[in-house]
């Protein structure tokens, strides 16, 4: 299959890698064209495993997102959800009708990047898709090497427009046989591992993170009193999706620890694997890291904002956004991805649930 992989971090390297030895066709395109002139030049990336270490030769590496997306069945975009709004204006001109574009996670980008497309006016009718992690454990150690220590076993995804489902798991299932079809787009986005493991790692971390040169919060920064917390922020998560008509399996964290019994999006014993290696071992700025950027700015904000939309009391969530405000000076609950800033708060719930499976008015079946 044709597949175009957007992005130049830890989860775009990977997949781009992954697909490619999976025996498809990958095109990577990244922004950053003087970090990406190794992997221009040798049209290669580097892959570390528990196989073995190897090159992997691409598609195709290139800055020309044209030509990086033409023909492309699957677009897979495993980019921080702050990015995604000035990429969706990058793609008005370059998407062609029945594409399917994957955010592993989203945070709810589908509907935000199909907005943007009808707003900009897109007139390719794409097909969006949203899962609740990378479908990789992945670390770059230079520009043109990553590590991979683990791989989903299980994505749990929503598609939007819902109605699109299949001719998007069609898709989907020829590059990722992991992906577990849910109701939809906000299903998937509530799915979302980010918002509930990282903002309690970094907000009570926070003191060991800035004082020591590197801190794995992976490791030592994983403690019962934190794992408390992240069991408490989690009920909230699974509070808001039952209210909103989500169904288990809701993939509570607690099973992310498991080495036996329900298997997280990771399988069982992830976490051992994680903290094997000292990939995770590494500085964080508090304030510009994608943990507080995405995971608290964007997902945090959300399940806040969706919390009081739909009046349910989210005390944890909204407690740790304030601390990670605080922190960076900076109102997420006013600035953050919210229902208010994604113009949604003034829906009724089924109002949002009919949005959710027929789209945008520009994706609707004619």
């Amino acid at each position: 299959m044709e597949i175009t992989v957007i992005g130049g971090g830890n989860g775009a390297y990977a997949a781009a890698v992954d697909l490619t030895e999976n025996g498809h066709h990958v095109r990577l395109w990244r922004r950053d064209k003087d970090s990406f002139q190794e992997v221009i030049q040798t049209q290669a990336i580097n892959v570390k495993d528990h196989e073995s270490s190897r090159t992997v030769l691409l598609k195709l590496a290139n800055t020309d997102l044209k030509e990086v997306v033409a023909g492309a069945e699957l677009i897979v975009i495993p980019l921080p959800a702050v990015s995604q709004q000035s990429l969706a204006k990058k793609l008005v001109d370059v998407l062609e009708d029945g594409q399917v574009i994957f955010l592993p996670p989203g945070t709810f980008g589908s509907y935000l990047m199909a907005k943007v497309l009808v707003e900009e006016g897109c007139k390719a009718k794409v097909v969006f898709a949203e899962t609740g992690t990378l479908p990789y454990l992945a670390r770059k150690y230079d520009e043109q090497t990553v590590s991979i220590s683990g791989r989903a076993t299980r994505l749990p995804t929503g598609v939007f427009p819902r109605e699109q489902s299949e001719h998007a798991f069609n898709v989907l299932r020829k590059a990722f046989p992991s992906v577990e079809p849910i109701q939809d787009a906000l299903d998937g986005a509530l799915m979302n591992a980010g918002p509930i493991i990282h903002p309690p790692l970094i907000l009570m971390n926070a003191g060991p993170i800035e004082h020591f040169d590197k801190w794995d919060i992976h490791n030592e920064g994983t403690q019962t009193s934190i794992r408390n917390v992240h069991k408490a922020l989690d009920e909230e998560r699974i509070k808001i999706r039952e209210a909103l008509g989500y169904n288990a399996p809701h993939f509570p964290l607690d099973d992310h620890y498991n080495l036996e019994g329900e298997e997280w999006m990771y399988g069982n014993g992830a976490h051992d694997k994680l903290v094997d290696g000292e990939d995770w071992y590494e500085p964080l700025h508090l304030k510009t890291h994608r943990y507080m950027r995405e995971d608290v700015a964007c997902g945090l904000a959300f399940l806040v904002s969706l919390g009081e939309w739909l009046e349910i009391p989210v005390p944890i969530a909204k407690g740790l956004l304030s601390i990670a405000s605080a922190v960076v000076g900076e109102d997420f609950r006013e600035t953050g991805r919210t229902m208010e800033n994604l113009q949604l708060a003034s829906k009724t719930k089924d109002e949002l649930k009919e949005m959710l499976e027929r789209g945008l008015p520009h994706y609707e079946v004619r």
